[in-house]
């Protein structure tokens, strides 16, 4: 018999109807989908996929958007071609996610950081992901002093690293009603970020949300969740602008403040 699963594969939500406006490209060994804003800019954004992978309309929404405020951002194919699918047994969750550890991306993180410094000649960087993803930004920030901030947004927990000495300022987004991330395990990472972390972090909750509310919910559709999609998304933004305070002093600030 299988293994009960880390973590339950999420729901695919709401697929996006929408055409990307950037373009794919080929990096050594893996695949990316990039989308440059209208004007030179020096800073880029690195955006993680979810367990879907990297050509989910929704995630290639969120690169452009993101994109549109300034940054050149990259979703790399982290599953080289191989994401989770809806369809998937369940029961072979497990398995698939051993040649998918969140924490074994180091290869595919040095080909991208490679290509943004050669190719795209950037000197500021960040970086953001999703439920899989959000996993995958906390072991970067762990590791790399190279990602001036990071925002985890609805990280699966069972997959960190049990470490929270963050490198540079991280924001991690919360959905209050998140059936795969019990907010007691949020409880137990803000106090270990509070004991741990000497860099800026915030542990934000947003109230009556799912998981997946921030790319997997249309707006039209979801008038309830509106106001939260839009105030996750502007906080996001707002925290990837720590990417131009590269060298410059900060003070540590703790969940809430």
């Amino acid at each position: 018999m299988a293994d009960k699963p880390k973590f339950c594969p999420c729901d695919l939500g709401d697929v996006f109807d929408y055409q990307p406006l950037g373009c794919e490209v080929s990096i050594e060994h893996i695949k990316a989908y990039v989308k440059k804003p209208s004007f030179h800019t020096d800073a880029a954004i690195v955006v993680i996929h979810d367990i879907f992978g990297w050509q989910l309309p929704n995630l290639r929404y969120i690169a452009d958007w993101v994109a549109s405020n300034g940054y050149i951002t990259i979703c790399p194919d982290f599953f080289k071609g191989e994401p989770w699918k809806p369809s998937n047994d369940i029961s072979q969750l497990n398995e698939w996610l051993k040649t998918r550890d969140p924490k074994n991306i180091d290869r595919e993180i040095g080909v991208v950081l490679k290509y943004l410094k050669e190719e795209c000649h950037v000197t500021r960087i960040g970086v953001i992901g999703f439920c899989w993803g959000g996993s995958a930004v906390h072991h970067l920030m762990l590791n790399y002093f190279i990602f001036s901030v990071g925002v985890s947004i609805y990280g699966v927990v069972n997959l960190m690293e049990d470490n929270f000495n963050l490198k540079n300022p991280t924001f991690f987004i919360v959905a209050e009603k998140d059936e795969y991330i019990p907010l007691d395990q949020i409880t137990q990472i803000t106090k270990k970020l509070e004991q741990q972390c000497k860099v800026d972090f915030e542990v934000k909750i947003y109230p009556g949300q799912t998981h997946g509310f921030v790319h997997r919910k249309k707006e039209d559709i979801n008038p309830q969740d509106k106001p939260y999609i839009e105030e996750a998304r502007k906080d996001m933004l707002a925290w990837l602008s720590f990417v131009n305070l590269v060298n410059k002093p900060r003070e540590k600030r703790g969940s809430g403040d």
